[in-house]
């Protein structure tokens, strides 16, 4: 069997302040998860190896604050992202509202022009639902973003998100051979673009 090929990459979780970016970060990375989680200062960063398909990748994670008296922090923080998590809350609409703000700010700061974008409702372990989830699939397939619902709380598609991220960023080469020059990594006859996790991602 080839030796797995570590690639290192690196992705954002974005989205307004109280969606739960840094409880998904936290369920992904540390399989824990604090109902009483504070707010994140400034930016948070997480390391966590992931395997796919037989390949290895090395994944650092940004997570930002949402609040708007962090956004000086902006330029830096999206420069060489390879992928971007787009958190809303399923409870909450104006989060959902304002996602079209944070597309937007991830065009005008990003270096590349293939980044691989991942759309996530967070909370369906919830009741208060007020985004259906078939706003949330119109949406991402308006802005050919990969979908899936979570919940922090209950593991439910976390870890699929991730993955399904990474996937298609691998899928992509473009997005990581000039970071890891001499490095080739060898994929296998996985369906392009298709869904991995059970009913829980949906792709465009």
């Amino acid at each position: 069997m080839d030796e797995d090929v570590l690639t290192t990459l690196k992705l954002l979780i974005i989205g307004e302040s109280g969606v739960g970016k840094s409880s998904l970060l936290l369920r992904f990375t540390d399989d824990t998860f604090d109902p009483d989680q504070t707010a994140t200062i400034g930016v948070d960063f997480k390391v966590k190896t992931l395997s796919i398909d037989g390949n290895s990748a090395k994944l650092a994670i940004w997570d930002t604050a949402g609040q708007e008296r962090f956004r000086t922090l902006t330029p830096s923080y999206y420069r060489g992202a390879q992928g971007v998590t787009l958190v809303y809350d399923v409870t909450r609409r104006e989060t959902f509202a304002k996602l079209d703000n944070w597309l937007n700010e991830l065009e005008t700061y990003t270096t590349r022009n293939d980044i691989v974008k991942m759309l996530v409702g967070n909370k369906i372990d919830k009741d208060d639902r007020e985004v259906d989830r078939n706003e949330g699939l119109k949406f991402a397939r308006k802005h050919s973003m990969l979908f899936i619902e979570a919940s922090a709380k209950t593991k439910d598609g976390v870890q699929c998100a991730f993955e399904e991220l990474v996937e298609k960023i691998l899928q992509t080469p473009g997005l990581w051979e000039s970071e890891n020059q001499g490095q080739r990594l060898r994929l296998g006859d996985q369906q392009q673009g298709g869904a991995r996790c059970g009913g829980y991602c949906s792709v465009p």
